[in-house]
């Protein structure tokens, strides 16, 4: 009998803490203090671009979790920006205008009670959407069009482009993200015939500027085909490092892999080069690289370690038995820069995108038609002289 017991006073235990487990969950704050906190005071404003700075003086409440800022933008739309109580100051944000607005601030505490409001008006500078338009150049390239600008303001914009069709302007779906300080992209894939082109400058809450008209006429190039690619090794090149790494991996549409890359000898810091044939003679515009990224603690990295940094590209239509540069042709020296300008071994977003997409070189204009090319690196990432090459994809005239 005292085991039946037992038994069946555990079984009503288990029971119970079963149905207890099955109780709903109720959100809500966890405090239960109906008493608004007091308001900030002491505010001050420091207008900046397209925002301002709210500095204030918070309550003396023992349970104040945060500070909320509500305004409306010029367009309608309502914005709440929150600061912690930790902190004394927020930012409020997105002001496509220099005109007066009305910020009001609650101090919120932690049964979600909120204060009194209080009154704010600022003032924001101009937006740096006008600062970009202004200062926006717009020129023919290979396949499209180039954009120049200065973005002091670090701001994130959208350059959105459009062309004329029948009289209305539709968009080409081809726009630049950036938030570097200068802009020098291009955006590809235009017909190369003159052509009516719309440019307006855009922020990540839609203001925009007036609408930028341009005739441009696109200068023509088109792809040399990977399937005419050939190593060509002359004395004076530079081995690779190991086995399993080889030039006719430059044009084997794998960007990503290991091995699947041109890794040189980083045993000598002195410049150091590669050559490859390109199957046909051309006019050549420009090089498209894709660096290998390298595996770091974020994740692949570009703009590090072997990666090109300061490299010449050199051409000729015959190139000498003795691997010298005799016979060949400077088509350009570049640098390549970080579109975030971050330091050494820290990528934004936007570097890993812009580096993965391939980083376009425009060759100068060179009237010999040339068929071999020599990549011929001065300086890495590192600091030293060996590359590391995942991709390469040529472009120019054959006719």
């Amino acid at each position: 009998m005292k085991n039946i017991i037992i038994r069946l006073f555990t079984a009503t235990l288990l029971v119970a803490v079963i149905l207890s487990g099955c109780k709903q969950d109720k959100t809500g704050p966890l405090e239960n203090n109906n008493t608004p906190p007091g308001p900030v005071s002491n505010v001050s404003v420091q207008n900046g671009p397209g925002n301002a700075t709210l500095t204030y003086i918070l309550p003396t409440d023992k349970d104040l979790l945060y500070i909320k800022a509500v305004y409306k933008l010029a367009n309608g739309q309502s914005m709440e920006v929150k600061a912690s109580y930790y902190g004394n100051k927020l930012v409020v944000e997105g002001f496509g205008d220099t005109n007066e607005h009305e910020v009001l601030l609650y101090a919120v505490n932690r049964s979600e009670k909120a204060s009194a409001p209080v009154s704010v008006k600022v003032k924001p500078l101009e937006n740096p959407i006008w600062g970009v338009y202004r200062s926006l150049k717009v020129s023919p390239d290979f396949g499209g069009v180039n954009f120049k600008a200065t973005n002091p303001a670090k701001a994130d914009l959208t350059i959105e482009l459009f062309i004329q069709s029948k009289g209305k302007l539709v968009s080409t779906g081809k726009n630049i993200y950036t938030s570097t300080t200068e802009v020098d992209q291009s955006i590809r894939g235009l017909d190369t015939v003159t052509q009516k082109l719309g440019i307006t400058i855009r922020d990540r809450w839609l203001n925009h500027t007036d609408t930028l008209f341009v005739n441009v006429k696109p200068l023509y190039e088109t792809i040399i085909p990977k399937s005419g690619y050939k190593e060509v090794i002359l004395p004076t090149d530079t081995k690779q490092q190991y086995d399993g790494t080889s030039i006719p991996q430059l044009w084997d549409g794998n960007i990503m892999d290991w091995p699947s890359c041109v890794l040189t000898s980083t045993s000598t810091v002195d410049p150091q080069w590669i050559t490859f044939d390109v199957g046909k003679l051309a006019t050549l515009s420009r090089i498209t690289i894709w660096d290998y990224p390298e595996y770091m603690n974020q994740g692949r990295t570009y703009f590090y370690g072997g990666d090109l940094k300061e490299f010449e590209v050199w051409g000729t239509d015959n190139p000498t038995p003795d691997g010298s540069f005799a016979n060949w042709v400077l088509l350009g020296s570049f640098t390549s820069k970080k579109p975030s300008g971050s330091a050494y071994g820290v990528q934004t977003s936007e570097d890993y995108a812009f580096a993965n997409a391939g980083i376009n070189y425009t060759f100068k204009s060179v009237s010999k038609k040339v068929r071999y090319l020599r990549i011929k690196s001065i300086k890495n990432w590192q600091g030293t002289s060996f590359m590391s090459i995942s991709e390469v994809q040529v472009y120019g005239d054959p006719r």
